[in-house]
């Protein structure tokens, strides 16, 4: 396979997933299901070699670089790191989707695995949701803003966030912070 006949799949995918309502109403999300299973195959291959084991547990806490950015605008920024700490309110969030990207899901049937990381990505969404509802009344204060407002900001911050590992999550893509990463890259650049 072919660099562009493995792109071209993820690109459109992407686009699909970045249409959201429009996707879900032509059916397109359905593509992007089935474009994805060739990565959860890919997987299941790699992980049903005997010679293959699971790596150990690693983080980078939220990936994409979040966490290192989050921490260096944190000791730039004393006033921001007051408010904020020095790393993201919703990194513990971001540490349990990575323990589950880790192994790729409990069950290595491709259309289980899909499902695993689709629940895995809506329960980092959700997490998100959750850690601004906590915060909602001090930001809200520290702020000036009303708590809806600070709802509404963090509904686009877990919005993000879920389509960024939806895009960028995928099995077998060779990034480190891929579905499955505990297992050796099962994408089409291995030789």
């Amino acid at each position: 396979m072919t660099r562009l006949e493995f792109l071209l799949p993820l690109t459109v995918a992407a686009g699909l997933l970045a249409s959201g309502a429009r996707a879900q109403e032509s059916g397109l999300l359905d593509i992007e299901r089935r474009l994805e299973l060739i990565g959860h195959r890919g997987l299941a291959g790699v992980r049903a070699r005997p010679d293959v084991a699971l790596a150990p547990f690693t983080t980078d806490g939220c990936s994409g670089g979040l966490s290192t950015v989050w921490s260096y605008v944190a000791e730039t920024l004393p006033r921001f790191a007051e408010s904020h700490q020095d790393r993201p309110p919703w990194e513990p969030c971001c540490i349990t989707h990575d323990r589950a990207y880790h192994l790729g899901g409990p069950d290595p049937e491709p259309e289980q695995s899909y499902a695993a990381r689709l629940r895995a990505d809506e329960a980092l969404r959700q997490c998100v949701l959750a850690t601004g509802r906590d915060r909602a009344e001090d930001l809200a204060q520290d702020y000036g803003m009303t708590r809806e407002q600070i709802d509404a900001a963090y509904v686009a911050i877990s919005d993000a966030m879920f389509l960024a590992v939806r895009l960028g999550g995928g099995p077998c893509t060779g990034l480190g912070w891929r579905w499955g990463y505990g297992f050796p890259n099962c994408g089409p650049f291995v030789q």
